[in-house]
């Protein structure tokens, strides 16, 4: 029961994760968005996911795990029943930054979750329990190309419903007592703040979302810009990145068994560097299918697994160290997403430049993992 609360609490997670990147192309439209406030409302939701993850870990550490996860879901039935009634920029923004709170603290709580049911095998544990993070994500722009034409108000109100029974199932199961102790939690989260190898992880999955989320949100800008229908971008990044992501934390949760976690993310960070350039080089669909399919593979194992050595590393006040690598992580958003829009400006066409960014990131990534081995206890 505890392992599927955390399943379901990815699951709803991966479903807003894709949100922002599928329903952009029909905001932009009704609201005559230019990127760069494209860029600015993708920046207010990694804003709440940073703020949230960095907040609630030494809740989650002195109150429990349930608290945070039934909060956040809250936060994100909110956000997406609000979204539909949005009069334009402003009001987006402001929802998406409440639904980057919820978020946060979903996907921070959910993992700390997974930890605690898990953990002599945590990152084969995290992994399992990821892939439905790609699986939320592979339905929602899927729904939204196939069953619901792109009604983005029907997507939003269906995830809110999803979310709210979610949340109820949350409440109603038992989970463990709170593992951080009694006193303050500045107190406690102290010694854990002292600790190199915490920043490198935090560094090296600020840089991983910047690619991972930066998939999600311009994607499917990206391909229409080049011409590709936007049904036909929405299920490349559905049945293509999202699957891709979801396959290969199925694939990586075996190889993990025998194959140190350090070394999976080194070949990962190698592996996403080349995809993500090659991705941004076509135009034809079908090409465009395989390589974000094949991007979707390399970075599959990478966010269980950072976390999962974040996990080992910090046996107590887990929930703490957690929150802080994800906030990092969030911070990537906010800083990738500046910085795309930025450049791509007011002309869609040079969006494929600004997503140059992204095996950029993957690059620094490959010299960050060494310097993490390194290190690591």
């Amino acid at each position: 029961m505890l392992i599927f609360a955390a399943i379901l609490g990815i699951f709803v997670y991966g479903m807003i994760a894709a949100m922002l990147g599928t329903i952009l192309p029909d905001l932009s439209d009704r609201f005559k968005l230019t990127p760069s406030q494209n860029g600015t409302i993708a920046f207010s939701q990694a804003l709440g996911l940073m703020i949230a993850s960095l907040g609630v870990g030494p809740l989650l550490d002195t109150q429990g795990d349930k608290i945070g996860i039934v909060l956040g879901l809250v936060f994100i039935a909110i956000a997406l029943f609000g979204l539909p009634r949005s009069g334009g920029f402003g009001s987006i923004a402001v929802l998406m930054f409440l639904l980057g709170i919820g978020g946060g603290i979903v996907v921070t709580g959910a993992n700390a979750l997974t930890f605690a049911v898990s953990p002599d095998h945590q990152a084969t544990a995290s992994n399992l329990v990821n892939l439905f993070f790609g699986l939320g994500g592979l339905l929602t722009p899927f729904i939204s190309a196939n069953l619901f034409k792109r009604n983005w108000v029907r997507l939003c109100y269906t995830i809110a419903v999803l979310t709210v029974i979610v949340a109820v199932y949350q409440i109603a199961v038992p989970m463990p007592a709170p593992a951080g102790g009694s006193g303050s939690i500045f107190t406690q989260a102290g010694p854990i703040l002292g600790q190199p190898i915490l920043y490198l992880l935090g560094l090296f999955l600020f840089l991983y979302i910047s690619c991972e989320v930066g998939v999600w949100n311009w994607l499917v800008r990206h391909l229409i810009a080049q011409g590709i229908p936007e049904g036909r971008a929405l299920n490349i990044l559905s049945l293509g990145f999202a699957l891709g992501l979801l396959i290969g934390r199925v694939v990586i949760s075996q190889v993990l068994k025998s194959v140190p976690a350090v070394e999976v993310t080194l070949g990962a960070s190698i592996a996403m560097a080349i995809t993500t350039f090659l991705m941004l080089r076509t135009n034809k669909p079908g090409m465009a299918g395989v390589l974000v399919f094949i991007a979707g593979l390399a970075m599959a194992p990478v966010f269980p697994t950072t976390l999962a050595i974040t996990g080992t590393a910090f046996p107590h006040m887990t929930g703490t160290a957690i929150g802080f690598v994800i906030s990092c992580g969030w911070a990537g958003l906010a800083v990738s997403s500046r910085i795309i829009g930025a450049i791509a400006g007011g002309d869609p066409l040079r969006l494929k430049k600004a997503l140059l960014l992204i095996p950029a990131s993957a690059l620094l990534m490959v010299g960050l993992n060494v310097a993490i081995w390194a290190v690591l206890p």
